[in-house]
């Protein structure tokens, strides 16, 4: 999931147009894109259209970013987009584990109602700095959380802090990596507002990449090719992934527990990464079927 776009659900003449895009996920958004008196709408026509052929049998992961459980729009929101061919519910601002174990008894209650088969999981928007204090806890409230994500903005704007201010970007980033890691999900990044500024959204999807994240959210169209090619594994990385991956192979048949790879110590870590690697590089076809890799 290198990038995901957002899509407003109050905007369903956008929405073939997202489905059509290279994004790896479309998050569609019934929080802060939607106004109040169009919330009822919104929902009920990105319901119905997830319930038509295009959506169930699409090539990328959909997402559906709900109000924040405090709010009276939440439960309203899970029961009509919990749908097949859903992945993530995106939910905003839990501050407890209690708030995440709410979510999952909802969604679970609308799978049965709505005849999904496929168990929708959680994507955690992470937006204040209780949220981030207590991330990995979040994380680990319940297993239908899949992945944190954070939301710079709503953490920094009540705080004062710059946006663009970089020591306190790489922090909090650091500290959800750390979060993500400890609880075993993925962590994604935030979106970038300024749409014309491709510097410097590369660079804050480098340093995402560089962390670890999993990839970054797009706000616009024109922001998911500079994604896809940050977050695209580089050829030299397949390759020494593939490499990492036959020497462990190969380790394993000889008993041994550490080994080195073109100058580098290898042990189990660095053998988990590359195989997650070299299967998201066989996922978008950058790395032949037939190459033995284990």
């Amino acid at each position: 999931m290198r990038s995901k776009l957002f899509v407003p659900a109050s905007r369903p003449e956008l929405f073939a147009k997202a489905l059509a895009s290279a994004a790896d996920a479309l998050s569609f958004d019934l929080e802060d894109s939607v106004a109040p008196e169009r919330k009822h709408d919104a929902r009920n026509t990105l319901r119905d259209w997830l319930r038509t052929p295009g959506p169930a049998h699409a090539d990328k992961q959909l997402i559906v970013r709900v109000n924040p459980l405090d709010t009276a729009y939440f439960g309203d929101d899970i029961d009509a987009v919990v749908q097949n061919g859903v992945a993530l519910i995106n939910l905003p601002k839990p501050e407890r584990a209690d708030d995440v174990l709410a979510a999952a008894e909802r969604i679970e209650q609308a799978e049965r109602a709505n005849g999904v088969t496929t168990p929708v999981r959680l994507l955690l928007n992470i937006e204040s700095p209780q949220a981030l204090r207590r991330a990995a806890e979040l994380a680990t409230a319940h297993p239908r959380v899949a992945g944190l994500q954070l939301g710079l903005g709503d953490l920094f704007e009540p705080l004062g802090v710059a946006r663009r201010e970089t020591a306190a970007i790489s922090q909090a980033m650091f500290a959800l990596r750390m979060a993500a890691g400890e609880a075993g999900v993925f962590a994604y990044d935030s979106a970038f507002a300024n749409i014309k500024d491709e510097a410097g959204f590369r660079a804050e999807a480098q340093l995402a990449k560089a962390m670890g994240f999993l990839g970054k959210s797009c706000i616009h169209p024109s922001q998911i090719a500079l994604a896809n090619d940050v977050f695209r594994p580089s050829d030299e990385e397949i390759a020494h992934a593939v490499r990492v991956v036959d020497a462990a192979r190969t380790a394993a048949r000889d008993g041994v527990g550490a080994y080195v790879v073109d100058g580098k110590m290898i042990d189990v870590p660095f053998v988990e990464r590359a195989r997650a690697l070299v299967s998201n590089a066989r996922r978008m076809g950058l790395l032949r079927d037939e190459q033995p890799v284990s």
